[in-house]
């Protein structure tokens, strides 16, 4: 493990991206890092970061964009970064791992953002079709997890199937090639392989959860230092209006960002609801994950998300 961390700061020096010039603002010289994904469930970041809200908002910011809530977990625990986006099971386990991390908002959900794909000549037609089957998931994801809870509900014992931890940046060729009967992620991989020839078995949907993508940030870093937080927050509320205000242009965006075409993004879109939000719904959804990822053995307690989740900084 320590040598894993060790990788993933030198992937987070690596590939940063830098946004905006650098200023002294609010964070006195010292550069807030975020780390984000390239999903597109990711609207807000993305736009905040190109359209350069963050320095807008008097932050100097540093940005490190991975394709999976896994890595900007591992980045946010090695301490390579300050604040990270990310899934609820990947911010459910950094919870429990530690009482460093406190959830400050979700930024979308999207009850049928996960899919599982297949290829277009294959004869499953269901679920339950997938037992003796390998499948491809990014493991510790919350496609993960809603995967297991669909699993279940379809009273498929997940040791049924060949759970193959795969990235999403190889699961549309290793479907198409015969390494893999199908494949679990979140968008933009399943649009993705449609465009390429797949087809859709099934969402994650229709299980009772949100699926919300969470903010973390290290108490350590901002114990003495909330105006930084609501300042970041305030830069998302702002790439929030921007989606809302402009949907075309925000999907030629994601378009020119995922390599998708535009009827295929503005879909993959539409399985999402971009907002800016830490409520009762969302610890809900949070609470139900928890109990589910303890029956698996996954955590070994349920957080207590009113001490682990605060709407503080949301407020202006």
């Amino acid at each position: 493990m320590r040598t894993f961390r060790r990788w993933v700061l030198i992937v987070c020096c690596s590939f940063l991206i830098i946004s905006g010039s650098p200023t002294t603002g609010l964070t006195g010289g010292r550069p807030l890092r975020f780390a984000y994904q390239d999903r597109i469930g990711s609207v807000m970041p993305i736009l905040a970061v190109k359209k350069d809200f963050f320095r807008q908002a008097q932050l100097d910011l540093t940005s490190l964009r991975f394709s999976s809530g896994p890595a900007c977990a591992e980045a946010l625990f090695s301490g390579a970064a300050d604040v990270a986006a990310m899934g609820d099971t990947a911010a459910i386990i950094m919870v429990v791992r530690s009482p460093r991390f406190v959830i400050i908002a979700s930024h979308a959900t999207g009850e049928h953002r996960h899919r599982i794909m297949v290829r277009a000549d294959s004869g499953l037609q269901r679920i339950e079709d997938l037992k003796g089957m390998r499948i491809g998931v990014k493991k510790g994801t919350s496609t993960y997890g809603g995967l297991l809870s669909a699993l279940e509900k379809a009273h498929l014992s997940a040791d049924a199937l060949q759970m193959i931890d795969l990235n999403p940046s190889i699961m549309t060729d290793a479907l198409l090639a015969g390494s893999i009967d199908a494949f679990a992620a979140s968008e933009p991989t399943p649009s993705s392989a449609e465009q390429k020839g797949a087809r859709e078995l099934t969402t994650l949907g229709g299980l009772g959860n949100l699926y919300p993508i969470l903010i973390l940030a290290d108490r350590r870093r901002f114990s003495d230092d909330s105006g930084t937080l609501r300042h970041f927050l305030l830069a998302l509320r702002r790439a929030e209006g921007e989606v809302a205000a402009h949907p075309e242009a925000t999907v030629a965006m994601m378009a020119g960002e995922t390599g998708l075409n535009p009827i295929t993004t503005r879909a993959a879109m539409g399985r999402h609801a971009y907002r800016m939000r830490m409520d009762g719904e969302i610890r809900a959804s949070l609470e139900q994950t928890a109990r589910f990822l303890k029956d698996q053995g996954i955590i070994d307690r349920v957080p207590d998300f009113s001490a682990c989740t605060t709407a503080e900084f949301l407020n202006p």
